[in-house]
């Protein structure tokens, strides 16, 4: 009899081991699917609310990257000492929209030419920056920053910094879906929902639903 309940009770934990493996190699190949982008343009946001209106983009997140102090505050980041810049985190299907495509996005809608810049956003965290992931995010950030220049839509010459993905450091709670949550706070209506509108008109085939 003690043997027997040895096999059930050996058979039952193989079974839960195996459904584990599963769940994990599922979640691997789930996350596998996916590629990140890390970008600069201005208040994230403005830019949070932008790719979460685009097909294939899975997740955003606003946050910090570029600086060398860890776990930085929305206020520390703000005084402009941290060298951070205000970025989003793109979860994205790369079957669905391509990285380059995501930098098209990305370019259009905020003013690439602006030094630390963005409108009355002023200082070095609303740089436009592209911090790359891998050698061939860099060589389509090149190619496409060229590839704007040279179509000269814009009068200056694009001045986005290309730099190596270090660390992103996640925003507080209350900055994320911070359009969603907020629509009728001042700075949504008068700054990003012409962003948006912008967006309809330029990428409508690129819109989620």
């Amino acid at each position: 009899m003690k043997i027997l309940f040895l096999f059930w009770a050996l058979t039952a934990q193989f079974m839960v081991l195996a459904n584990n493996n599963d769940d994990k190699i599922l979640q691997t190949m789930s996350t596998d699917n996916f590629e990140v982008a890390t970008l600069g343009a201005g208040c994230f946001w403005c830019v949070e609310a932008v790719f979460l209106r685009i097909k294939g983009v899975h997740k955003v997140e606003s946050g910090y990257s570029g600086g060398k102090i860890p776990n930085p505050t929305y206020r520390e980041v703000c005084s402009g000492l941290t060298d951070h810049a205000e970025v989003i985190q793109v979860t994205f299907d790369p079957n669905i929209i391509s990285y380059a495509k995501v930098l098209e996005v990305f370019f259009k809608t905020h003013n690439p030419t602006s030094l630390n810049r963005q409108g009355a956003d002023v200082g070095t965290q609303y740089r436009s920056a592209i911090f790359y992931h891998s050698p061939q995010q860099l060589q389509t950030a090149k190619e496409v920053k060229a590839l704007l220049d040279s179509e000269g839509i814009w009068k200056d010459k694009i001045v986005t910094e290309i730099t190596p993905f270090d660390v992103f450091y996640k925003a507080e709670d209350h900055h994320q879906a911070y359009f969603k949550n907020n629509k009728r706070q001042p700075y949504c209506q008068m700054v990003i929902v012409p962003k948006l509108d912008k967006l309809e008109k330029a990428f409508k085939d690129y819109l989620k639903d």
